[in-house]
Parts: structure tokens; sequence; C-alpha cells
């Protein structure tokens, strides 16, 4: 169920947009915000409120790589996995992480501290290879960086 804040702060969204199902993106936004990931609850609540059908927004959700369907850790790291950043080593810090975190691409530590996630670019080639934790964007990674970066992230 949505929150009484969550309607509220979609309903001043929807008056930015010339009709409700414009503002889907945002109001995903609105509530991932708000509670970390958007469940299938949620979805149908936010259908009713659009005027969507649940598999309509849904398609809309699973077609954006940031709206999480499922949860995820309090911190999300986004490593680029562009040309550039692969070219510059990527591996190296993707091995790194899996070994560290003991996870893989997709997955949360066991204390829901990390959810590790690829993305095809950071706009940073010139830094490669490069990763973002929440919105701090991280590049020229080393092995040796990573460790003092991660502990940022407490």
């Amino acid at each position: 169920m949505l929150s009484q804040e969550e309607i509220k702060e979609i309903e001043q969204t929807l008056q930015q947009y010339p009709n409700k199902r414009a503002a889907c993106i945002e109001a995903l936004k609105t509530v991932q915000r708000n509670r970390g990931w958007v469940s299938d609850e949620t979805i149908s609540d936010l259908g009713e409120l659009l005027e969507m059908t649940p598999d309509e927004l849904d398609n809309v959700a699973t077609f954006y790589s940031l709206i999480f369907r499922k949860p995820v850790g309090r911190h999300i790291i986004y490593i680029c996995d562009s040309v550039s950043c692969y070219v510059m080593k990527y591996q190296e810090i993707l091995n790194f992480l899996n070994k560290e975190l003991g996870i893989k691409c997709g997955e949360t530590t066991m204390d829901n501290r990390f959810t590790l996630l690829p993305i095809p670019c950071l706009g940073a080639c010139d830094h490669a290879p490069a990763m973002m934790v929440d919105n701090d964007l991280h590049g020229d990674l080393t092995r040796d960086k990573m460790a003092d970066i991660l502990k940022k992230y407490e």
C-alpha cells in the first residue's frame, strides 16, 4: 500500500505531465526513494493511481535498470563494463569485488551492505576503470584503492 506521503508526492508530480501514464517513471522513482525498491504490491497500487495495468507498469519498471524490482543493499555498486573500462582492467576490479564482498554481479551481500550491478557506461572513460557507489563516482581504480573505497560505506 502506498503511504500518504508517497501519494502526495506522486500527485504533485502528476501536475507536471500531460497525463498520468507519462509520470510512471517518476512515480516508480518516488516509491524506490522511499522504500529502496518497488514490490509487486506497489506496482499494483501505482497502476491504480496512474490508470495503468500492473503489467504495463511492470514492463516500464523492468526496462529501466535503475528501478529495482527486488530488495537491494544499503549501498549500490555500479561497476562500468564498457569497452574502455574493460580494456583498462575492469576484470581485475570485478574479481576483487567478487572476492572481497563474496558476491557476483546482481547479488547482495549477506549483511545487506552492498549490491553489485554492472552498468554499460558511467561517462568516465578518461578515468577507466570506474565504478559508482550510490552517487559517488570513483575512477582510475586499482586493487589497492578498492579496500579504502569500500571502507567509506560502512
